[in-house]
């Protein structure tokens, strides 16, 4: 193996990334080195490629972005010896402290000192990528390199969804972004009653209706009370999915939920928003913020139903050799796609 490799590095602080050489990682002990495969391309990564403010503040330059990934493990550190040379897997990007309660309390999801693989750290749009090991996920064989590569916003998604029970619930939607498409694919293979998923973007309605056995609903063109009394819901919905980052769909969210009903709320809205909680006291409204993935639960239940008939495979509208970088992100950027995948094998064999 050659100690150079091909990655996409944002090398300057400036619109696009670029493929560079680069050195193959050294692992440590308790490390592994993953050959990728697939990559994912997240829209945390086109933050990134556009270098907004958060981009800005956040990430630093030189960096190897990229942080959803399916690959096979080619070398183990000295002190790992529950995975294997050539096993399949995937990964959580988000590399712990060890030092603070959350942590020690087992709570890992939740440790302050989180780094972000392709954000903080040197990422996984390369050749080679470093991990450790305690943040490896083998894949089973039933899940292949493509789903493998979008495991990490799918587990975004099945963190939301599973906030609440779901069971028999009527679920409303907001957002019907990739994110937001597989939790209304969660909610409705765990035994949700009604989904409806709400956007303004008609393309990704499509898609959601492809991908999900739900009631997609343009709201620049229909109510959600029109919909409410086709399916003949006479309270609301029971439990709300926000994964648009949109105040306006947030209070739609709030108006069109029972007295009671429970939130998870992924989105990110912009800077300050208003929100009117006197609604939301009265209404006695539960609201739960989610951040990535519960480590390593969120995991182990996500594998389970892909194994189980879960499917969101027609989420992913977009394949591209890693070559063509710069269109997979153009598709990605124009909203008018699900997930975006990269395929690394034909630049592995040429190097």
């Amino acid at each position: 193996m050659s100690n150079q490799m091909k990655a996409l590095v944002k090398a300057r602080a400036e619109v696009g990334l670029s493929m560079e050489r680069a050195p193959v990682p050294e692992i440590g002990a308790y490390d592994v080195l993953i050959r990728i495969n697939k990559t994912g391309i997240c829209g945390t990564d086109v933050h990134i490629w556009n270098w907004d403010d958060w981009a800005q503040k956040t990430v630093p330059v030189p960096l190897i972005t990229g942080h959803e990934f399916a690959g096979e493990i080619v070398e183990l550190g000295k002190n790992v010896d529950d995975l294997t040379i050539g096993q399949r897997c995937s990964g959580e990007g988000h590399l712990i402290g060890k030092k603070s309660r959350q942590s020690r309390a087992g709570k890992f999801h939740l440790d302050p000192e989180t780094r972000g693989i392709g954000v903080n750290e040197q990422g996984a749009f390369a050749e080679y990528l470093r991990l450790p090991a305690f943040n490896v996920m083998p894949l089973p064989d039933e899940i292949d390199d493509d789903i493998g590569a979008i495991l990490d916003p799918l587990g975004n998604a099945v963190h939301t969804a599973l906030s609440f029970d779901l069971v028999g619930e009527d679920v409303l939607v907001t957002g019907a972004g990739p994110i937001g498409i597989m939790a209304a694919a969660v909610a409705r293979h765990v035994g949700a009653r009604h989904v409806v998923i709400t956007d303004v973007n008609q393309d990704r309605l499509d898609l959601a209706a492809r991908v999900v056995d739900l009631f997609p609903v343009n709201v620049a063109k229909q109510e959600l009370r029109e919909v409410e009394g086709a399916l003949k819901m006479s309270q609301g919905f029971d439990v709300g999915l926000e994964m648009s980052g949109n105040q306006m769909a947030l209070d739609q969210m709030v108006e069109n939920l029972v007295m009671g009903g429970r939130i998870a709320l992924l989105g990110i809205p912009p800077g300050k928003s208003p929100v009117d909680w006197s609604r939301i006291v009265f209404k006695a409204i539960t609201i739960k913020g989610v951040y990535g993935r519960e480590i390593f639960e969120t995991w182990y239940k996500m594998i389970a139903m892909l194994q189980n008939g879960l499917n969101v495979r027609d989420v992913i509208t977009h394949r591209f050799d890693v070559d063509d970088f710069c269109i997979g992100f153009e598709v990605m950027r124009s909203g008018l796609s699900g997930k975006v995948v990269l395929d690394w094998n034909k630049l592995n064999s040429s190097t």
